[in-house]
């Protein structure tokens, strides 16, 4: 038997890799309101509200560990076109569709979910596929007003 994980609080970072970092950080800034914490020739880490940080690396230039002052990091990159889900509230999902179109941002598919979460879906500059979601996509997802089915909440 394997011994229980120690805790995790939160995904804390995650990453993408563009062709173009000025472009993709004007991208997220504009579509988003990401503003960005660290800037250099292969980097933009892009505050994400609610303490997350979306990581813009230029592709092919953190294969090779990347030393610093105070240890390395290991090489990574990534190809192809990859997935992103924001969460939204469930009132904002119809100012999201209008900053869109404002932005002249196509989206590329509306998903009314089973469980009755909506999602939005449209691509960066670079062919990545967003997506913004109401709660309710994932059981884990649900807010004090919307609880998972048969479970209890303390009060």
């Amino acid at each position: 038997m394997n011994p229980s994980p120690p805790a995790l609080s939160r995904i804390l970072e995650t990453s993408l890799y563009v062709a173009d970092l000025d472009r993709a950080e004007a991208f997220y800034a504009r579509v988003f309101g990401f503003a960005a914490m660290s800037r250099d020739e292969r980097l933009r880490a892009m505050s994400v509200p609610g303490r997350g940080v979306l990581l813009l690396f230029r592709r092919g230039a953190s294969g090779e560990p990347g030393a610093l002052p105070f240890g390395t990091i290991p090489g990574h990159d990534g190809a192809g076109r990859l997935h992103l889900a924001f969460a939204i509230p469930a009132d904002s999902l119809a100012a999201w569709e209008a900053h869109l179109a404002a932005l002249e941002i196509a989206v590329e598919s509306r998903l009314d979910w089973p469980q009755g979460s909506i999602s939005l879906y449209f691509r960066d500059p670079d062919g990545h596929s967003l997506e913004v979601a109401t709660p309710g996509l994932w059981a884990n997802d649900r807010t004090m007003n919307d609880p998972v089915p048969g479970a209890t909440m303390a009060v």
